[in-house]
């Protein structure tokens, strides 16, 4: 946490506790265990990777979460990402496409690491989870093309999504949705799996 992410400028205290806090190496294949505090992305199975723990902690400080938050998650992944969520926000909806992931990180969060704000589905990313709308946030942890539409709807006046964005080249999106009208800001250039 000192030497890969405070030092590379990311200074919310309650998202360097959350990333002190998460034992990453849970996350990964117990082959790649002892490289899971390697500043980089590894493989988790089914073509899908964590992200590295920078990225995973920008992200997390760009959301800007105080802590009473609704937060929708696309791409569960390993669960990574959505234990950190969950240290900081009042209640994480995580949607993942892959069905053995998404059981996997459910085991692993909400039984052996116990929480109990993190709550799980299986389906498109795309679709979003209407149900519980509206969220505060939106965080897409894989890339779409162009950031979809449909999930705008899903998000609450004055909330702010995050998104890899780009089919070839990807940018890091920050949208913010004011008086119905979303206006995007990019943030760094980012390499993550495509939305499928």
């Amino acid at each position: 946490v000192e030497t890969q992410i405070r030092a590379r400028g990311v200074r919310d205290p309650r998202v360097l506790a959350a990333m002190a806090k998460v034992p990453r190496h849970l996350f990964v294949p117990e082959d790649l265990r002892a490289r899971a505090y390697a500043d980089e992305p590894l493989p988790i199975g089914e073509g899908q990777t964590i992200s590295q723990p920078y990225i995973v902690a920008y992200m997390t400080e760009a959301l800007g979460l105080k802590g009473g938050e609704r937060v929708l998650e696309i791409g569960t992944g390993s669960g990574y990402q959505a234990a950190v969520l969950a240290e900081l926000a009042a209640r994480v909806y995580t949607v993942e496409v892959i069905p053995e992931l998404s059981a996997a990180s459910e085991n692993l969060l909400s039984g052996r690491l116990g929480y109990r704000n993190v709550h799980f589905r299986v389906g498109r990313g795309q679709e979003g989870w209407p149900e519980f709308a509206p969220y505060d946030r939106i965080l897409l942890t894989a890339a779409p093309a162009v950031f979809p539409a449909s999930l705008f709807a899903q998000l609450n006046e004055g909330g702010m999504a995050l998104a890899p964005v780009g089919a070839g080249e990807q940018r890091l999106v920050r949208f913010r949705k004011q008086d119905g009208i979303i206006r995007s800001d990019e943030l760094i250039g980012v390499i993550f799996v495509p939305l499928v």
